[in-house]
């Protein structure tokens, strides 16, 4: 019934991509498919199966329209993809990973295609769960057409090898304004994850039903911890009922405040949630909190050590203020015991586990010391959150662990995480003694926001003459922190744990930034439901068990919001009430984005007002480094970046990585597959992510094992001026 077996098809998109022939062979399966599923469907005139049985004509009959149409798009793509990699030895960049994604879809749909011609005679068929499953994955497909449309417009607009517009503005509010408008729900309900390891679905459906079910009861005059628990109350409804869970995902991710997200990622931080996590991580012998107060420090220059430059402590936004850290070591070291570093101690009694009992050996200071960054949006979490990988990380590369914890926006936005993570660096090369080493090699580690903060630090610390690190380690870096469009980010209208909507928010939070928000791109009467207070939505939700109970009596009701589309709308990609498009061969063009005449993709009744990134403080080379002048870079120390081939913020590796490397700067990229954003987080969740983990140790090692760590010191350039035009502080 096909010409290609599923567990070939899955091979050949997985891992060989790159060839004309392989997508060739994916939609010629699909359009098999297709043909098999129709002629089943419209069989004789007693077919058990009516109305679900013309649900599923309908639908194989819009993904076959869908896959015709997009073969030669995703032929274009192929044809070209390959200039925007790193190298030739490093294959990747957003264009690939849209052309994954896309084929991904295909796969599951061929998938189940191939169940339901083969099994409707079955009497365990069930036809309505197969049905709403093919119908979820075509609203995806949809969607996802549309996505390699707009990448169309960047790959024509941008000069070969740029993945990023910076310079057109237009299309980047374009990006954004579809976002705001299109249907995303379907992505979060029976396609959530699909595009991931199948590992880790299990993990992304627990959190996106516990991200939704904390959100009904977030406001409520309860600790963390009470509506947590509260929230496993309602949970159930969002098991049963994929749309549902889609549909208030989506709500959640566009419309709620940045408290709400701060609250629900801060719940790995409570007792309980880390003492679980502590339980099934290795077991370190040291593990300190620190509270360094603010004290002016001095540091030899790296260019005349007779010379020293000052150090201020940290005063941005609220004056000057402690500095918190953690140290974690496996084994216990000479300085890590001593009453000068147990005098910054935030524990009574400090927690060195091992310092007392005579049978463990007290091993001699280290040539290495790890200073981290931890990850979470510039916004939430701390070391606390990260202290899983790093217990490992500790073990395997012999090493004692320096974790900041600093201060979270938007209480505390730009510069102060820089300042206090640059005293930190500062303060631990003149105390590395009382740490645990020596530190003859320093490495920066950090994911994500903390990935950025490593590489600003560098930059801060060649501004200022002093020592660089001997090499930094980033996991998923942000290096640009705007909303400027590239293929990659055109994932965050799918990604379930890095939607634009909350990106948006958590840039805007770290710069400072008070915007007007972008209107989605409908019609005005479309817009009702954004004018409802988020506080009145929550006032709207429902409480406790018994109304559990009833949400399963009456599966239809959406606790204060409504179902993004009406199952009409979601079966049909080109439902007539949904505006039309004109296109338009200018790529410069006012107006809505232009599709090809007849399609438009699916549009949201839960709207979203996204805020761009528009304040000049985030094009400051220090909070949005992929913008620096080669200047201000020169004399970076090497940086191994490890990025995800299906992060949102995969150009951002991709073309920071190109940057360092066209100035002549030592820098590699390892990517990644099939693991999304925050992979270190979940590090135990799966093989692929322990793999993940492994390389960025590996690299990590590579710098320690260096012959030269400390590359070649220059005089301070005068950029420094840059950052200190916009420090608040003055």
């Amino acid at each position: 019934m096909s010409c290609l077996a599923g567990d070939e098809v899955i091979e050949i998109c997985v891992y060989s991509l790159a060839s004309d022939m392989d997508y060739k062979l994916v939609f010629a399966a699909l359009e098999t498919v297709c043909e098999d599923v129709l002629s089943v469907m419209c069989g004789p005139s007693d077919f058990p199966y009516g109305a679900v049985a013309q649900r599923l004509v309908t639908c194989m009959k819009q993904i076959q329209e869908h896959g015709r149409a997009l073969e030669p798009v995703v032929g274009s793509f192929t044809a070209v993809f390959h200039h925007y990699d790193f190298d030739e030895q490093t294959p990747g960049n957003g264009y690939r990973t849209l052309v994954k994604v896309f084929l991904s879809c295909l796969l599951h749909i061929i998938h189940k295609g191939r169940y339901i011609a083969s099994n409707y005679n079955s009497a365990f068929f069930r036809a309505d769960h197969n049905a709403s499953e093919m119908e979820a994955y075509c609203s995806a497909l949809c969607q996802l057409r549309a996505l390699l449309h707009l990448a169309q417009r960047l790959i024509n607009d941008n000069d070969c090898g740029q993945l990023y517009s910076l310079q057109d503005g237009d299309l980047s509010r374009r990006f954004v304004q579809e976002y705001s408008s299109m249907h995303k729900a379907c992505f979060y309900g029976r396609c959530l994850g699909f595009q991931f390891s199948p590992a880790l679905r299990p993990f992304l459906q627990t959190v996106v039903i516990s991200m939704v079910s904390y959100g009904e009861t977030f406001g409520k005059q309860q600790s963390s911890l009470g509506i947590a628990a509260l929230s496993l109350l309602t949970s159930g409804k969002y098991v049963i009922d994929p749309e549902l869970r889609g549909a208030e995902f989506e709500r959640i991710t566009q419309n709620l405040d940045m408290q709400f997200w701060k609250s629900f990622w801060n719940l790995t931080e409570s007792g309980l949630l880390s003492g679980f996590s502590r339980i099934a991580a290795c077991p370190v012998q040291v593990n300190l909190t620190l509270t360094l107060p603010p004290v002016t420090l001095r540091l030899p220059l790296a260019s005349d050590p007779s010379l020293t430059a000052t150090v201020s402590p940290p005063i941005a936004h609220c004056g000057p203020g402690p500095v918190h850290l953690r140290l974690i070591s496996y084994e216990i070291r000479e300085g890590q015991d001593t009453e000068e570093l147990l005098s910054y101690s935030r524990s009574d009694p400090p927690t060195i586990s091992a310092s007392h009992l005579p049978w463990v050996q007290k091993q001699p200071r280290s040539p290495w010391l790890l200073i981290h960054f931890h990850g979470g949006g510039f916004v939430a979490q701390t070391s606390r959150s990260h202290e899983n990988y790093l217990r490992s990380w500790s073990k395997e590369l012999n090493v004692p662990i320096l974790s900041v914890d600093y201060s979270l926006s938007p209480e505390a936005p730009f510069p102060r995480a820089l300042e206090e993570c640059f005293y930190a660096y500062c303060w631990a090369l003149n105390n590395c003694h009382l740490l645990g080493s020596t530190a003859e090699r320093v490495c920066l580690a950090g994911d994500s926001a903390g990935g950025n903060l490593c590489i600003t630090v560098s930059m801060k610390a060649i501004s200022n003459g002093i020592r660089v690190p001997a090499g930094i380690m980033v996991a998923y870096p942000a290096t640009l922190l705007t909303t400027d469009a590239s293929p990659s980010r055109l994932l965050t209208l799918i990604d379930p744990l890095l939607p634009l909507g909350v990106l948006t928010k958590c840039i805007n939070a770290y710069a400072g930034a008070d915007c007007q928000s972008v209107q989605p791109a409908v019609e005005s009467s479309s817009l009702s439901s954004l004018g409802r207070d988020t506080a009145v939505l929550l006032g709207d939700l429902t409480q406790g068990a018994s109304n559990w109970i009833q949400s399963f009596l009456d599966p239809l009701r959406t606790s204060g919001g409504t179902r993004s589309l009406s199952s009409a709308q979601r079966r049909s990609p080109n439902n007539e009430t949904r505006r039309t498009s004109t296109h338009n061969s200018s790529p410069n063009c006012g107006g809505h984005t232009d599709y090809p005449e007849g399609f438009e993709p699916l549009r949201s009744e839960c709207l979203a007002f996204v805020t761009p990134t528009s304040c000049p403080i985030i094009r400051n080379p220090f909070v949005s480094p992929l913008l620096a002048p080669n200047s201000l870079l020169k004399g970076m120390p090497p940086v191994h970046i490890v990025a995800s081939a299906l992060d949102a913020l995969l150009d951002d590796s991709v073309m920071f990585a190109k940057k360092l490397r066209d100035m002549g700067q030592p820098v590699t990229l390892k990517v990644v597959e099939d693991l999304p954003h925050g992979f270190l987080s979940l590090s135990q969740l799966a093989k692929e992510t322990d793999v993940a983990s492994e390389i960025c140790v590996e690299q990590m090692r590579t710098i320690f094992q260096q012959e030269n760590p400390t590359p070649a010191l220059r005089k301070r350039p005068k950029l420094e001026e840059t950052y200190q035009s916009t420090n608040p502080s003055g």
